[in-house]
């Protein structure tokens, strides 16, 4: 369902690919039966294409990681969060938006010092 250039997080991954990342890192919460979730995948896609080797782009199955989206208190989705440096969320974004809200959020993530 993701484009090639889309991680998949899950609970054994997190640290490293996340919390660990050199790079912002942004994180997909979804569901396969979530119309919205699959209508945001081409934008995912498009974002981790476009910032390959300046941020991480990865989704979270909710039904498969549900300790990760209680940990985050993911209650809708889609849910996007945004995290640099940390295992704190940067920026969150809740439901359906377009590539370009996106983008100016994970640029204002990357421009933090």
């Amino acid at each position: 369902m993701a484009g090639a250039n889309v991680l998949e997080f899950t609970k054994d991954n997190w640290q490293k690919e996340v919390v660990e990342s050199a790079v912002p890192v942004v994180v997909d919460f979804w569901a396969p039966w979530c119309g919205p979730c699959r209508a945001l995948t081409p934008a995912i896609d498009s974002i981790a294409t476009k910032y390959l080797g300046k941020a991480k782009v990865g989704k979270v199955n909710v039904d498969d990681e549900q300790d990760l989206a209680v940990n985050y208190a993911i209650t809708n989705i889609p849910r996007v969060l945004v995290f640099k440096g940390g295992d704190k969320p940067r920026r969150s974004i809740v439901g359906l938006v377009s590539e370009a809200e996106l983008s100016k959020t994970l640029d204002s993530v990357i421009a933090e010092v």
